[in-house]
């Protein structure tokens, strides 16, 4: 697991918890950033994931040619 997908994590799980206080509070400013932050965290989670295979496919062929 690289920095992005656990900051991306971070993200999400701080989003949800954002949206539902503004669910709870009434706040649909609040509650629409929690999505906006939801959504920051997946896009970072799928960069590191595809950063991640890049790596791991870089290696392997490494591993190939040796």
């Amino acid at each position: 697991m690289n920095n992005d997908q656990v900051s991306g994590k971070i993200d999400e799980v701080k989003g949800k918890v954002k949206e539902e206080w503004g669910k709870a509070t009434g706040d649909t400013s609040t509650q629409v950033g929690g999505v906006k932050d939801q959504v920051k965290g997946n896009l970072k989670q799928a960069y590191g994931n595809a950063k991640e295979e890049a790596q791991d496919e870089v290696q392997r062929e490494q591993d190939r040619t040796v």
